[in-house]
């Protein structure tokens, strides 16, 4: 009976359909007194009620179902001719879809206090559209929930409610309609290429719609020059909004590379491209959720690099550091929210010392930066190595360097720099004003993911049991990756102390990073104020220059009935003698016409 339930019904849908049913049920009414981004109360005890109950639901039951629906299980419909498949079980759709209903779960407890309707509904609904792209078979139903991450995460920036939030949102919301208009312009060619919607495996062989589609994933998965638009609006939502959006948008995008793309070599370069180049911008950012930005879109160049090198390994990588990331990351935007509602900021300037009054939000940020700096018997280490074994062992030596490289830059701007100086740098002038942890609710979710981190480090079978290739005798733990991540870390520690007793480390100091979204924010607006002014005032002289010419011609043109200005046998000049003897000419040559069709 609940196979057969859960076989009818698309996995995401419980979700998307549950979060509808948020407005209709009561809500507890908001207390009055302080608040932030919509998050009620910042102290005392906070009923669950029905609402509340309803959305730690939704996730365990979508999760249930999921699990209830065997590999290999496909829904199969028509729609106006068109072959579609809006389900489609296997290994790897799976892991995704577990670490998507893990990751909902967890900001739901996250954000159970948010006493705005806008953003629970957001958020879920966000989760279940993501979930349903994972399982789509087709690339109609992948564009449907495609465009729908983007039209419910959107409002998770607005619901901040500032004129920022409100031209944030709208960039973000332009970036992710691009994308998937450049999908379903893809699908349109792949269509009338091949006359098949199925979603799988694509490759860039000269044709137009498969480059669209690369283009359109490659939106959503932040490569090099197309990724500003997730340190522009990641860092602008809600203290819950980031958490939320930190799960999905990217990692799904890293899902369909890795069905649609695998194996394509261009991956390789753009991926090592994505791990190095955030690494500057992190370590002289001063706002450590703008931070934590840029060190995502740094850990999605590990899982492109994955994709690209398309191996059994190198798949079953990328998908395990996604199921890791999602972990880490999330818990990481968790604990500097949390730094955001205590203190009212997340500048690496202002902070310093909140050890003293946020023990437990301290420990989880030291263990999501350990996790993300994979050290051993953390969850980043049993991922991360996978996709730096399948490098190495393809004869992928540069992009193994750079990867290295990069593994010693994240310890340095989100394993060291996050936690030391939010926590541990000099006291802050905000210390006194703090008045305690964060929320219980918070540091369960917290603690979840922290423990999660630390199970999958400690115990990966399970994790590498889901992945989608039989991962076979690999083992993280052997003496060559343990000594050689020890190392790395080691170094990059003693680099970071070095760095800092000679005063070479960048100070924390209220500035503006640009990054390529400068150009449509503020330099491609200016151009194009400066090109209208420009055309205007041209427009300006122009119809001036002319109403002149006019008037002259005119004056000119009444001088010419007017002899008796001149002196008597004075001759007239040669432009006017010109003109009157063509008007004589033209007069002769119609009245003989007239005349010869008379005669």
């Amino acid at each position: 009976m609940l196979e057969s339930i859960a076989a009818s019904l698309p996995p995401g849908l419980i979700l998307i359909f549950g979060a509808l049913l948020l407005p209709l049920i009561p809500g507890e009414s908001a207390p009055t007194g302080e608040s932030a981004d919509g998050i009620w109360p910042l102290s005392g005890k906070s009923k669950l009620g029905m609402r509340g109950i309803l959305m730690l639901l939704l996730p365990i039951l979508g999760l249930a179902q999921m699990w209830l629906l065997p590999l290999g299980h496909t829904v199969d419909v028509e729609v106006f001719g068109y072959a579609l498949q809006p389900v489609r079980v296997d290994r790897l759709s799976r892991i995704f879809g577990t670490i998507f209903h893990i990751a909902a779960l967890i900001s739901v407890i996250y954000a159970l206090r948010v006493r705005d309707t806008l953003q629970n509904l957001s958020g879920l609904a966000y989760a279940g559209a993501a979930i349903g792209a994972v399982f789509s078979g087709d690339l109609i139903t992948l564009f449907v929930y495609w465009e729908l991450t983007a039209l419910t995460s959107v409002f998770l920036i607005w619901a901040k409610r500032t004129n920022r939030a409100t031209r944030v949102g709208m960039r973000y919301l332009i970036v992710q309609v691009l994308s998937g208009v450049l999908l379903l312009a893809g699908t349109l060619f792949h269509y009338a290429d091949t006359g098949s919607l199925a979603f799988d495996l694509l490759s860039l062989d000269g044709s137009l719609g498969h480059w669209l589609i690369f283009l359109a994933f490659g939106i959503k998965a932040a490569f090099p020059m197309l990724h500003s638009w997730l340190e522009d609006a990641y860092p602008e939502a809600t203290i819950t909004g980031t958490v939320w959006m930190s799960a999905f948008t990217t990692k799904m995008a890293i899902y369909a590379l890795a069905r649609g793309f695998a194996g394509t070599e261009m991956l390789i370069p753009i991926g090592a491209a994505m791990t190095a180049f955030p690494i500057f911008y992190a370590v002289i950012e001063n706002d450590l959720r703008r931070v934590l930005a840029y060190s995502l879109n740094n850990q999605l160049g590990y899982m492109v690099v994955g994709v690209g090198v398309g191996t059994e390994l190198a798949i079953n990588g990328a998908a395990a550091h996604a199921f890791a990331h999602i972990l880490y990351k999330g818990l990481l935007f968790m604990t500097m929210g949390a730094v955001l509602l205590r203190a009212g900021t997340v500048n690496g300037s202002d902070l310093g010392g909140l050890w003293r009054k946020m023990p437990w939000t301290t420990t989880f940020c030291v263990i999501g930066a350990m996790a993300i700096s994979a050290f051993p018997l953390f969850s980043g280490f049993v991922t991360k190595s996978m996709i730096l074994t399948a490098a190495a062992d393809e004869g992928h030596t540069w992009t193994f360097l750079i990867l290295l490289f990069a593994s010693a830059g994240v310890f340095h701007h989100s394993g060291i720099k996050i936690p030391y100086f939010a926590f541990f740098a000099h006291d802050s002038k905000l210390l006194p004003k703090i008045t305690g942890e964060a929320p219980r609710n918070m540091l369960v979710a917290m603690a979840i993911a922290a423990f999660l981190c630390i199970a999958v480090g400690v115990y990966p079978a399970p994790l590498y049991a889901m992945l989608p290739y039989d991962v076979g005798d690999y083992s993280a733990y052997d003496l060559t990756h343990v000594v050689t991540q020890m190392q790395l870390l080691l170094g990059s520690a003693a680099a970071f102390v070095f760095l800092q007793k000679m005063g070479w480390y960048p100070a924390e100091l209220r500035s503006t990073v640009l990054d390529v979204d400068w150009v449509y924010r503020k330099l491609l607006p200016g151009g194009l104020r400066a090109t209208y002014n420009a055309i205007d005032k041209g427009a300006e002289k122009t119809k001036a220059a002319v109403g002149r010419a006019v008037l002259a011609g005119v004056n000119r043109f009444g001088q010419m009935f007017r002899p008796g200005d001149r002196s008597f046998g004075e001759p007239w000049p040669s432009g006017e003698t010109a003109m009157w003897a063509a008007v004589v000419l033209v007069a002769y040559l119609v009245l003989s016409i007239v005349g010869s069709q008379a005669g």
